[in-house]
C-alpha cells in the first residue's frame, strides 16, 4: 500500500480492520524504510515528506531538492502500515527507538539538517499516551534529553518513486541504520 501525494493526512481509520498507522521520521528515510520493512507484522512501508510548513499542490508535493533546502520544514518519513494483532505499537516504538539516536537534534548518522530529524507522527489520538510512555521509557535510559518530534501528522507527501524501496534496488546505498540491526528487526517482536 503507497498512499498518494496528499496535502491532508489520512482520514483517522483510513486502515482497514486491524490494521494500524504510523508515520516515523528517523534520518534518511532509506534506512528507516529498510529497518521496518524487516519487521514482523508490517505490511507496508513507504516514504515521504511529513509535517512541511509549505503548501504544495496535492499533486506536485515538494521535490528531493526542495526539501534539502531546508526551507520546507520536511522531515523525511516513512508511512507504516502494521497488523496490530501482530505488533503493538509500543513494540514497534521500541524498535524505533533502538533504530536512532533519540538524543541528536537534526542529524542522524552522517546525515544533518532539519529533513534528518526525528518524529513520531500519528493521526489516531489515541495512539498518544502510548506513544508519551515510549518516550518516557527511552528517557529512562539517556542522561541526554530526548529530542523526538511528538506531533499529529499535518501532511505527508510521497517521495519520489526512485526514492521507494531505494536499499533494496540499490544494496550498495547509504544507509545509517546497521545491517546487523535490521537483520535483527524480524525477530525483535
Amino acid at each position: 500500500m503507497i498512499i498518494q501525494r496528499k496535502t491532508k493526512p489520512p482520514s483517522e481509520g483510513s486502515a482497514p480492520d486491524g490494521l494500524k498507522e504510523i508515520f516515523l521520521a528517523g534520518g534518511c528515510f532509506w534506512g528507516v524504510e529498510k529497518y521496518f520493512s524487516k519487521v514482523r507484522g508490517v505490511i507496508a512501508v513507504s516514504v515521504g515528506y511529513a509535517n512541511c510548513n509549505t503548501s504544495y499542490n496535492a499533486d506536485a508535493g515538494p521535490t528531493y531538492k526542495e526539501v534539502c533546502t531546508g526551507n520546507t520544514g520536511c522531515a523525511e518519513t516513512a508511512h507504516i502500515v502494521y497488523k496490530q494483532d501482530e505488533l503493538q505499537l509500543a513494540q514497534l516504538l521500541d524498535l524505533f527507538m533502538q533504530a536512532i539516536d533519540p538524543t541528536s537534534l537534526n542529524q542522524q548518522g552522517g546525515d544533518i539538517g532539519e529533513q534528518y530529524r526525528t518524529g513520531i507522527y500519528y493521526i489516531d489520538d489515541a495512539d498518544l499516551p502510548e506513544i508519551k510512555a515510549a518516550i518516557e521509557r527511552e528517557q529512562a535510559e539517556w542522561k541526554e534529553k530526548i529530542v523526538v518530534e511528538v506531533k499529529p501528522l499535518e501532511n505527508y507527501f510521497l517521495a519520489e518513486e526512485y526514492h521507494q524501496e531505494y536499499l533494496k534496488k540499490n544494496p550498495a546505498g547509504y544507509c545509517h541504520i546497521s545491517d546487523d540491526l535490521c537483520s535483527k528487526a524480524w525477530d525483535s517482536n
